[in-house]
């Protein structure tokens, strides 16, 4: 394995691929009802799938889980 795969997380925490939506989501400076809007589901769907999301991860705020997304090459950088 080399240094980038050791440095770079994998996807794999298992995510659902919405989880990996909203995940990506999380990166613009967007509150939870706009991503909701955007997903069209209810801003509490969006609140459970973002619990989910930083479980999954170990993470436990927002930039966290934005700074674990982008190591892994997800979303904006």
């Amino acid at each position: 394995m080399s240094a980038i795969e050791l440095e770079r997380p994998s996807l794999s925490p298992s995510l659902t691929r919405r989880e990996q939506v909203v995940l990506s989501n999380l990166s613009e400076d967007v509150t939870l009802e706009q991503i909701a809007s955007k997903l069209y589901v209810t801003r509490n769907t969006v609140k459970s799938q973002v619990r989910s999301v930083y479980r999954k991860l170990g993470v436990s705020t927002r930039a966290d889980a934005v700074a674990w997304a982008r190591r892994a090459g997800l979303g904006s950088s």
